[in-house]
């Protein structure tokens, strides 16, 4: 299935039609994530990089506790959109299924699974592995430089003007992976999901999106073990609240050579020297 499809749209300028031509516009298809055969979650994204999302939505909901627990993927498209089919460890389903039954009988709410609110402020932060992060340092040049490529690298943006992206930077700022999708989530847990495939350290780097940072972005990034990310925008207070606890270091605003810490501001600092760069380049692409 295309990432996108072109459909006629008319180009008006100053309450004059400019011109009545095909647009190129992204695709947004409904994808369900089914385990060893029962469905779980239906999510709209950009129809790529599928086996990432699958992977990265599953270890950021906690279903698999790392990639060999999804012993195969398998991907059908119909008519009505895509079926993610996984293959998950015995234990893996387990516990998904114990998680189904403990939403059972809650709606309306957008934090699924938290028995109270009480429950939630204690558990989200022990969630995130809260205090657990890598020591990583980066010269502001690096944040900087990173998302700058970042901008380069969405070829789906670029030619709809529709999508995010999240990327993964080794600590000198080369960008070294990218994921792009209609939701923001989606993009960070194709990241999150490439990067595992690959085998890599998600704390041997740091990670950026195109979008504002709200708490589950920071949530995604901190179960991910990622140390620092970045964001174009802002965040929430919530998010901010979450990096802080987490250990997490948030940067927002990251555009045109200025940048805001809001939490653990001390993995950025002037004139400190990349390391760990090798660790980072093996396996991507």
């Amino acid at each position: 299935m295309k990432a996108a499809a072109r459909l006629p749209a008319q180009r008006w300028r100053e309450g004059a039609l400019e011109a009545q031509a095909d647009e190129l516009l992204a695709e947004e298809v409904p994808v369900a994530l089914c385990y060893n055969g029962i469905a779980h979650a239906v999510m709209l994204a950009s129809p790529l990089d599928l086996e990432d999302f699958a992977l990265g939505f599953s270890l950021g909901e906690r279903i698999v506790r790392a990639a060999r627990d999804i012993h195969d993927i398998e991907i059908e498209e119909s008519c009505e959109g895509i079926a993610i089919e996984m293959r998950i460890a015995a234990g893996a389903m387990a516990r998904l299924k114990e998680g189904r039954r403990a939403r059972l009988g809650r709606t309306g709410c957008g934090l699924c699974g938290v028995e109270s609110l009480g429950w939630f402020a204690q558990a989200a932060v022990h969630d995130t592995g809260a205090g657990a992060q890598p020591a990583l340092r980066i010269d502001p040049a690096a944040l900087h430089r990173a998302m700058a490529a970042l901008g380069t690298r969405q070829r789906l943006h670029q030619a709809t003007g529709a999508v995010h992206a999240a990327g993964w930077a080794a600590p000198d700022g080369e960008l070294l992976c990218v994921r792009e999708d209609v939701g923001r989530h989606n993009a960070l847990d194709k990241l999150v999901g490439a990067l595992a495939r690959s085998g890599m350290d998600a704390g041997a780097g740091f990670a950026l999106v195109t979008s504002r940072a709200s708490y589950e972005m920071v949530q995604k990034a901190a179960r991910a073990g990622m140390p620092l990310l970045a964001a174009i925008s802002a965040p929430t207070a919530m998010a901010v609240r979450l990096a802080d606890q987490a250990g997490l270091t948030l940067a927002g605003f990251v555009r045109e050579g200025r940048h805001v810490l809001y939490s653990h501001p001390q993995r950025v600092a002037a004139d400190l020297a990349a390391t760990n760069r090798e660790d980072c380049l093996a396996g991507i692409d």
